[in-house]
């Protein structure tokens, strides 16, 4: 089973205001399918099924790995390097 590389880099970041949606998206009044969390830096992206991908773009452009997801009832984060999602504990 393939694995996170990259769980040393994790911030557990949480969005500092409410999440207006992606802010890309926002500044070109472009749409979004669900949001990501970049858990480097704290940018907020869209995913890779809305037509933009700024979160895999971001990850690409900035070399930050991980993204969590900031959908309402989802925990689970996504490698874009090693290509795995998972889940971590925020003890």
């Amino acid at each position: 089973m393939a694995t996170c590389t990259h769980l040393d880099q994790i911030e557990f970041l949480e969005p500092t205001e409410p999440v207006a949606g992606c802010a890309e998206c926002l500044k070109t009044g472009d749409r979004w399918v669900h949001l990501r969390l970049c858990q480097t830096c704290g940018a907020i992206g869209c995913c890779d099924s809305s037509p933009n991908q700024h979160a895999s773009k971001h990850a690409a452009a900035a070399g930050h790995p991980i993204a969590r997801s900031v959908e309402p009832g989802e925990d689970w984060s996504w490698c874009y390097v090693d290509e795995v999602m998972f889940r971590v504990s925020r003890q």
